[in-house]
């Protein structure tokens, strides 16, 4: 016991033992610094300067933009621009795609593939080889059969609705600034999109309503199979009349600002099956 003591005492007094350190004018002899300096006196400085290194070192990271280049940190107005360059791209990879279509709809109608009188134009013909290109797999049909076969008897499925074998297109070039919402009676999406942008058909199908109203404006709707109905509202015009057949992709209004129930150039898509409002953003990817 006395050994130990003995130990930490030899040890507490080798710390704490002052070696002096004397800075000498060589020509003079003359002692011009002398420190006393001990063992734990120098850890307490080596601890006390790492200490406001750190400290520094947080304030230069919270308070200055250098924090932004480290792993991790990254303010909104940074995340703000990275999100809407990523937006940006995927942007111009869809325009660059859809040109390049535009450009193989104008050869093939130049080598006498496709007859120009028998589209009414380039640009539903590009929406036509989009589809195309985008036909089910027999994979993908073998799946969806195996699946149907699977929920014909799940009773929290019963309420849904059938849309097989159609492919809804995209009204109009947009973002959607109300999505559907029953509780508050917007029965339908809006997408603000740029004034005179084409409104297209959702589906084929006959014009049963194209009129203008004081609230909604130009207004236009179109009977589908499946007992499905589109409804457009607030066009700038409209490109067809009533009993017109139309093909789903086909321009048939212009995206506009009319009638009193408007903020802005937008469409106002609404999808009706059996006198029921569906979600248009469930069967349609805007």
């Amino acid at each position: 016991m006395n050994t130990k003591r003995k130990k930490r005492k030899h040890w507490w007094r080798n710390v704490r033992f002052k070696y002096r350190l004397t800075l000498t004018n060589e020509n003079t002899l003359e002692d011009v610094v002398t420190l006393h300096v001990s063992k734990l006196n120098g850890l307490s400085w080596l601890v006390l300067v790492l200490g406001v290194l750190f400290v520094i070192a947080s304030l230069i990271v919270a308070y200055t933009p250098l924090r932004n280049y480290l792993p991790g940190y990254m303010n909104s107005e940074i995340r703000a621009q990275v999100v809407d360059n990523a937006l940006r791209v995927d942007s111009l990879q869809q325009l660059v795609e859809r040109q390049n279509l535009y450009i193989m709809n104008i050869q093939d109608i130049f080598r006498g593939d496709v007859k120009a009188d028998t589209v009414p134009s380039i640009d539903s013909l590009t929406t036509l080889r989009q589809d195309s290109l985008m036909a089910r797999t027999k994979r993908e049909e073998e799946f969806r059969k195996q699946y149907e076969e699977q929920e014909k008897y799940n009773l929290t499925s019963l309420t849904a609705i059938s849309a097989d074998g159609l492919n809804f297109h995209c009204p109009t070039r947009g973002i959607v600034s109300s999505s559907f919402n029953a509780d508050q009676r917007h029965y339908g999406t809006d997408i603000a999109a740029n004034p005179g942008e084409s409104v297209l058909a959702t589906l084929d199908g006959t014009v049963i309503l194209s009129t203008y109203t004081a609230e909604t404006g130009y207004v236009i709707q179109v009977q589908h199979r499946q007992d499905f109905v589109s409804v457009y509202k607030h066009c700038g015009s409209l490109l067809k009349k009533e009993g017109d057949t139309v093909k789903g992709g086909e321009a048939i209004a212009l995206v506009g600002d009319t009638g009193r129930l408007t903020t802005g150039p937008h469409l106002h898509f609404e999808l009706w099956h059996r006198g029921r409002a569906l979600n248009p953003e469930i069967y349609i990817v805007f």
